[in-house]
């Protein structure tokens, strides 16, 4: 058998040789796409190897998680302040006297989500004005309340 008469698969020489610079050019062709998006990736600033960006990549990760801890810890605060804070308003005004007009006098409900606040009552007559305070906890309170007092305390429910 002399070279001009060796076939491999039923291929003759010609045809490997041109199979195979095909196949080159096409792994040539796949090295250079790959080494273009490796440039793409390691464009940056300082990112100078992959292991700089890993080290970069796991800073921000740290520094992102102690931001994470911090506006946790901030809205648990702010969350408490506003369970505390007044949230529910309530004014009802009303004429307690025949005599005096104008439903000048009224009873204010200033409460938090929980019932907890006060309710403060204003009597007007001809003669005086008188103001009044009662402690609220759990929408009830330890002094009697009128019926005005009672109504703004109950449209103040959160």
């Amino acid at each position: 058998m002399t070279i001009n008469e060796y076939t491999l698969l039923g291929m003759d020489q010609s045809t490997i040789i041109y199979a195979l610079i095909g196949i080159i050019a096409v792994l040539s062709g796949w090295v250079v796409w790959l080494e273009i998006r490796l440039g793409k990736l390691f464009r940056g600033k300082h990112a100078h190897s992959l292991e700089h960006v890993l080290i970069d990549m796991s800073k921000f990760m740290d520094e992102l998680d102690a931001t994470h801890k911090k506006i946790e810890a901030r809205m648990e605060e702010m969350n408490t302040r506003v369970r505390r804070s007044v949230q529910g308003v309530e004014t009802v005004r009303f004429n307690p006297f025949s005599d005096a007009g104008g439903n000048q006098s009224f009873a204010t409900a200033l409460l938090n989500e929980h019932g907890d606040g006060v309710v403060i009552s204003s009597l007007y007559s001809r003669d005086s004005v008188s103001v009044y305070s009662k402690p609220v906890k759990t929408y009830e309170s330890e002094f009697q309340l009128t019926r005005e007092e009672r109504e703004a305390i109950t449209r103040a429910k959160v």
